[in-house]
């Protein structure tokens, strides 16, 4: 599926209800996952100790949860969604966020993006998406979450 492409506020408002994707799947290597230990201070073994993290149910090393949230604005506006027309698309936060499964180093992600909602905030609106990440492989997806975006006209 390529890029949906919407023009303004306008053009969000004939989103509502509808899902985009899933994208094509993005991989997470070791050496990234090994990045983002660094960026963040979080080395826990279990993203980063190849031998230990295979005698794990796992069997290997995962991904950080947060490194899995993070990807968004990556699979969302450069493989899901193109909005033109707005000055702005500000981060107002995330609801409901859970992580039900991990997902494993080496394997591919995908997100997929419902848009649940546009409602005035002034000076724009507040766009509402239900987002879930799956990591290939998993029943469960990875990470799902209510995203806040502010459109700015």
């Amino acid at each position: 599926m390529g890029t949906m492409v919407v023009e303004g506020i306008e053009g969000m408002r004939a989103l509502v209800g509808k899902t985009l994707g899933p994208t094509e799947p993005m991989t997470i290597d070791q050496a990234a996952v090994q990045a983002f230990a660094d960026a963040t201070h979080d080395h826990q073994w279990i993203h980063l100790d190849v031998e230990r993290a295979k005698t794990t149910a796992f069997g290997g090393t995962i991904v950080h949860g947060y490194f899995v949230l993070s990807l968004l604005p990556t699979l969302m506006f450069d493989r899901l969604l193109q909005v033109r027309g707005v000055s702005a698309m500000l981060n107002y936060g995330a609801d409901k966020l859970r992580f039900p499964d991990v997902a494993r180093v080496g394997c591919g992600v995908t997100m997929q993006a419902t848009l649940e909602s546009l409602t005035p905030r002034p000076p724009g609106e507040l766009a509402t998406f239900a987002v879930e990440f799956r990591a290939a492989g998993s029943a469960k997806p990875c990470c799902v979450a209510q995203i806040l975006l502010l459109l700015l006209p």
